[in-house]
């Protein structure tokens, strides 16, 4: 009987983040997100979602995270909640907030409800999305019960939500991994 599991990310990822860089700019930090889903496709190494948090002040990448729910055997590993465990994992905390730093969750698409739960639970200060929850769904991808109030309770509980960021980039390699036969693994 096991009585652990492991998440961790494709060998690749290294070949393509720049630990060491600032990001600048909501752009700046979405693109890596885009780019983190993009590669994960192209890889194989599991489904079109890309992440990763950041420290708002600094620009400093604290983690990424790709969906690795395939390739893992684990329907809990989707690319928000890699990069939020990798991250907790990172500053010794099981919250992002706890130091005093601010940190903020970049993501290729609009969460599901598993992923909106974490982020919440996370500690996370701020949510930029590119793709939507309808982006998702329309290749055939079950978001699960999230509504306009599940974003509204995030704003309430402090969190700042900003969608649609490079939505067309997000949008189409969610078309494109459906075109090239990707596997829709909850529909």
């Amino acid at each position: 009987m096991l009585h652990s599991t492991t998440i961790h990310l494709p060998e690749w990822i290294n070949e393509v983040v720049d630990w060491q860089r600032r990001y600048d700019n909501d752009d700046e930090k979405m693109a890596l997100a885009i780019t983190l889903s993009q590669q994960n496709v192209a890889r194989g190494t599991g489904g079109p979602f890309g992440s990763a948090i950041f420290e708002i002040e600094t620009g400093k990448l604290v983690s990424v995270g790709v969906n690795r729910v395939m390739p893992l055997s684990n329907s809990s590993a989707h690319g928000e909640m890699v990069a939020i465990m990798l991250a907790e994992q990172a500053v010794q905390s099981f919250s992002l907030g706890a130091d005093g730093v601010a940190r903020e969750l970049f993501t290729s698409c609009e969460p599901c409800a598993m992923c909106l739960g974490g982020t919440l639970w996370s500690g996370v200060k701020r949510l930029v999305c590119a793709a939507t929850a309808e982006d998702a769904r329309a290749i055939g991808f079950d978001e699960g019960p999230v509504f306009e109030q599940s974003y509204q309770y995030l704003r309430d509980a402090g969190v700042e939500v900003v969608r649609n960021v490079q939505q067309p980039a997000a949008a189409a390699v969610l078309q494109s991994y459906v075109q090239d036969g990707g596997t829709i693994y909850n529909g």
